[in-house]
């Protein structure tokens, strides 16, 4: 007897790869209410669905909260760590100016006296010249000087002559 012939598929999934078939649906595994983690419970869903789902832990009973520690800014460490350098080196200063005061006093005072020797040697002529000529003498005789210098050469060596009239 000759049997008619068949064709053979292969069932396909909707996106027709027969390679990747759904999974077998496995049986719902029962939770005891005490195999439950700590921050799990049962929750209703908006469709009715209960279902195991994570929650906020509810707080126990108030204990005495630690303060936080917080962090110091590195801002404030640098101020910190400068702050007494700067004190420092403004006492230093300071001290150094009390020492230095007396001397810093007498050099002012030497520094007047030699302004004070310097006028008067640029006022000297002036006021010589004037009692010269209050005094009745007339002006003393003018002195000519006269210097003539020569000398040959790069390297040469120079002779000269005073001429005083």
């Amino acid at each position: 007897m000759h049997e008619p012939n068949r064709t053979i598929t292969t069932p396909t999934t909707r996106y027709g790869d027969p390679v990747h078939r759904p999974r077998p649906v496995e049986p719902h595994t029962v939770l005891l209410p005490t195999e439950v983690p700590p921050g799990v419970d049962w929750v209703t869903l908006p469709n009715g669905i209960r279902t195991l789902a994570y929650t906020h832990p509810h707080p126990g009973p108030v204990a005495e909260l630690e303060p936080v520690r917080e962090s110091i800014p590195r801002w404030a460490k640098t101020t910190a760590l400068l702050a007494p350098t700067l004190g420092g080196g403004i006492a230093a200063a300071g001290f150094g100016i009390s020492y230095a005061a007396p001397g810093v006093l007498a050099m002012a005072e030497a520094l007047w006296a030699t302004v004070a020797l310097i006028a008067a040697g640029a006022l000297a002529p002036l006021l010589l010249r004037a009692t010269r000529r209050t005094g009745g003498r007339g002006a003393g005789p003018v002195q000519h000087i006269t210097q003539n210098i020569s000398a040959s050469g790069m390297f040469g060596r120079a002779s000269g002559t005073f001429n005083n009239r």
